[in-house]
């Protein structure tokens, strides 16, 4: 009599036998992130008693701390940072990354703090979230080796990895709707220390010398109490000035604010008289009458690339840095025209 051929259990079967999805009992078969661990070892436990070959566990992942500009944070700018860090959080869950989050003074980055911070976080990867790293930090953080990434944050020498939005590029379009909106006289109100700020600035350049008979005009703030404020002074002023200008390129959507109600108070309208374009889409750009027109940045997809730039760091150590863009889209409203 021939011996039966013993079947060898499907994952079906796994599934049944411990009272989940298929899709779950792949999910943990694969070593994937994202299943409790009780499931986990459930379905682990019942596909060893059946026989399932069951793969090893791949290796823990690293953690990482992000550290966030306590200013960036607490000040105008929360929201958006906020949003980030939602995104960081996401991907490092789904990546099984331990993950914390601390905030910190831009002005006290210094190697031997940062180096505490990461040890007392137990965290082999640094994300530096609107921090652009000091020369001392630049050094430290290149002999050490450690894993950085510089998140809404670009590297002019490329030296460490980062993601932010297409800062050059946005600011090139935002400026380009105010010209396809007949408006040659342009201001644009800015002011940081940033490079990513400076990449605004750059693209609105660039789309003002693109175009004959254009004209830019910057504008820098301080930006030492409230943005909103300040550009409502500053664009008071060049009103004032009656230089021909009519619209205006934000640097973020906080500082349009303060421009609608200086232009508004003026007794110009808008956008007939005077077009706005805001700059990053927060929750103010819907606030104000006429909403305003503004630039999207997908601030938790930001988040997201900054961990997965970290995992292949991780992998890969000694790789060239690779910088990520992400897209900034035009958003409709109502302080210019749609062209």
């Amino acid at each position: 009599m021939n011996d039966q051929k013993i079947r060898r259990p499907r994952q079906a079967d796994i599934a049944t036998l411990a009272g989940v999805s298929v899709s779950t009992v792949s999910r943990v078969l694969a070593n994937e992130p994202g299943i409790s661990e009780s499931v986990r070892r459930q379905i682990l436990k019942v596909a060893a008693e059946n026989g399932y070959p069951v793969k090893p566990a791949s290796e823990a992942v690293a953690g990482g701390l992000a550290l966030i500009a306590s200013d960036g944070v607490t000040g105008t700018l929360s929201v958006f940072y906020e949003a980030i860090v939602d995104g960081l959080r996401a991907g490092a869950a789904e990546a099984g990354m331990p993950f914390e989050v601390r905030l910190v003074r831009e002005d006290r980055t210094t190697p031997d703090a940062v180096r505490d911070h990461m040890q007392t976080a137990g965290a082999e990867g640094l994300f530096l979230v609107g921090i652009d790293p000091n020369e001392m930090l630049r050094d430290w953080l290149q002999a050490s080796m450690t894993p950085t990434v510089l998140v809404n944050g670009t590297d002019p020498r490329m030296q460490f990895d980062g993601v932010s939005p297409a800062n050059f590029f946005g600011a090139y379009e935002a400026t380009s709707r105010l010209i396809k909106a007949g408006h040659r006289r342009i201001l644009h109100l800015s002011g940081s220390h940033r490079h990513t700020i400076r990449e605004r600035v750059r693209g609105f350049e660039a789309a003002i010398n693109a175009v004959a008979g254009a004209e830019g005009r910057l504008v820098s703030l301080a930006l030492q109490g409230s943005a909103s404020r300040e550009a409502h002074e500053r664009t008071a002023e060049a009103l004032a000035e009656n230089a021909g200008f009519t619209a205006a390129f934000c640097m973020n959507d906080f500082i349009a604010v303060g421009v609608l109600e200086a232009v508004t108070e003026a007794g110009l309208r808008v956008p007939e008289d005077f077009a706005i374009v805001g700059f990053d889409d927060l929750p103010c750009a819907l606030m104000t009458n006429p909403a305003l027109s503004t630039m999207r940045v997908d601030r938790a997809a930001l988040g997201r690339e900054a961990v997965s730039l970290m995992l292949s760091r991780f992998r890969n150590r000694t790789a060239s840095a690779r910088h990520i863009c992400q897209a900034v889209v035009p958003i409709p409203g109502g302080t210019v025209p749609n062209i």
